[in-house]
């Protein structure tokens, strides 16, 4: 039976990777030189940008000829993002703001504006993921409150500063990174899923007002992705994931067919049933709690819990979604 086991761990990523492939999406579909077309011209800003899929979306962009302003906390990783992005032909300016202040967003939005004049496409992609189950968050109202402050604050703070200049040049674009989490409803994630389903809600509201003003705004429900923000749950190492490049092409797309809703196949799925059937999904949802350990689950040694065959082989069936 061990050997049955061993064999099956050994071979779950050749049989399901067609499978994942399928309900992931591969991203792979952008029109490039529309692209070209559309930032033509035109000045985007990624917030988060120094790193992940803020990194890989500037790199796109900058292939493609465009301008990138690039935000993210840390001025030393934020200037060899920079570097990278010049040296594929964007140009690429960089400013250093910790999302989390109001102040600080303040001045950010109030700079940018005095020394570009405009921010055609805002890509908010910067957040903060916090994995804990609700048992671990009692204590921990802090968890949720500094969620909210880079994911949902911060963004609408960004959004509320740089509409004005889209309005009066009637063009802009404002894209939100989401997550899979928010259709999914994934358990352990109440913090970071609320924070990111506040700005889904946020944007479709405020669509309808400036729809006349030429501004599209959409949501990017993204699946599981290979970047530092998962590594220290090391589960993810079982179970596939998109990488850099390919979050990137689906974050921008909106550019190029002003799609509302980014979405996988995997993640329209887990939306239909849960309207369908909740119950189902809460039981399904209540299956994955007790397989996956908590980040923090210890063995009586102090090693960290390993994913049992029978988690390894869920998480592969629901190739995308945060456990």
């Amino acid at each position: 039976m061990k050997q049955l086991a061993a064999s099956l761990q050994e071979k779950l990523p050749y049989y399901y990777t067609p499978f994942a492939r399928r309900f992931l999406g591969s991203g792979n579909h952008l029109n490039q030189s529309k692209l070209k077309k559309e930032i033509e011209g035109k000045t985007a800003m990624i917030t988060g940008g120094s790193s992940g899929i803020g990194l890989a979306v500037a790199r796109q962009l900058a292939a493609a000829g465009g301008k990138v302003i690039l935000v993210a906390r840390g001025m030393e990783k934020l200037e060899e993002a920079q570097k990278e992005v010049q040296a594929l032909g964007g140009e690429c300016f960089i400013y250093s703001c910790d999302l989390s202040s109001p102040e600080a967003c303040e001045v950010l939005v109030k700079q940018v504006l005095a020394d570009h004049g405009r921010v055609d496409i805002l890509i908010n992609n910067a957040g903060r993921s916090i994995r804990r189950s609700i048992h671990h968050s009692t204590e921990r109202f802090h968890d949720f409150q500094r969620t909210m402050d880079i994911n949902y604050f911060g963004a609408v703070q960004l959004v509320l500063g740089l509409l004005p200049s889209m309005r009066e040049h009637n063009y802009g674009r404002i894209i939100n990174v989401s997550s899979i989490g928010v259709q999914a409803n994934a358990p352990r994630f109440s913090a970071y899923v609320a924070s990111k389903a506040a700005l889904d809600a946020f944007s479709r509201c405020i669509a309808s007002e400036v729809a006349h003003n030429n501004i599209h705004l959409t949501n990017v429900f993204m699946p599981l992705v290979r970047t530092a923000m998962i590594a220290p749950t090391k589960l993810y190492n079982h179970v596939p994931a998109l990488n850099t490049f390919q979050a990137a092409q689906l974050v921008l797309k909106p550019i190029t067919n002003n799609q509302k809703k980014v979405t996988t196949p995997l993640g329209s799925f887990a939306e239909i049933a849960y309207d369908i059937s909740p119950r189902s999904i809460d039981w399904v949802q209540n299956l994955a709690y007790r397989l996956f350990p908590d980040s923090n689950a210890k063995n009586e040694d102090g090693s960290e819990k390993e994913l049992s065959l029978a988690g390894r082989v869920f998480a592969r069936l629901s190739s995308g979604i945060y456990w």
